[in-house]
């Protein structure tokens, strides 16, 4: 049971070092625009309080974060060119992998969902309207 626990918290560790590589990656000019829409959207999720399964329910809650996040980012390390996500890595290592703080990024994330349930909620007015 212990040796499963490692594995586990070393995966986690090893998780939120690549998010900060990815969310590092992002910031630099090097990076095609297309990597870094994926990196907003996987970064944004990540640091989102809404999820798309919430945690409460149960197994199925965590699923989305356990499959989602880790895809999410396997997807921007792909679209990463190598030599920018070399130096963000070594960053990230650097950074102990905590991400920083931002009220800007905070204010760019609500405002994304917002905006998603807006369009969620065009969409499905105009679907059930029989006018």
């Amino acid at each position: 049971m212990s040796r499963l626990l490692d594995f586990f918290t070393r995966q986690s560790r090893r998780l939120k070092q690549e998010t900060c590589a990815v969310y590092l990656a992002a910031r630099d000019p090097r990076t095609p625009w297309h990597a870094r829409l994926v990196i907003v959207i996987v970064v944004a999720y990540a640091l989102s309080p809404i999820d798309l399964i919430p945690d409460f329910i149960p197994v199925l809650g965590y699923l989305d974060d356990l499959l989602l996040l880790p895809l999410g980012i396997f997807l921007a390390l792909k679209l990463i060119p190598p030599a920018v996500l070399a130096d963000a890595r070594q960053a990230a290592r650097r950074a102990n992998g905590n991400l920083p703080k931002s009220r800007v990024a905070a204010i760019v994330i609500v405002a994304l969902w917002m905006i998603a349930a807006i369009v969620v909620g065009v969409f499905t007015a105009r679907y059930f309207d029989t006018e």
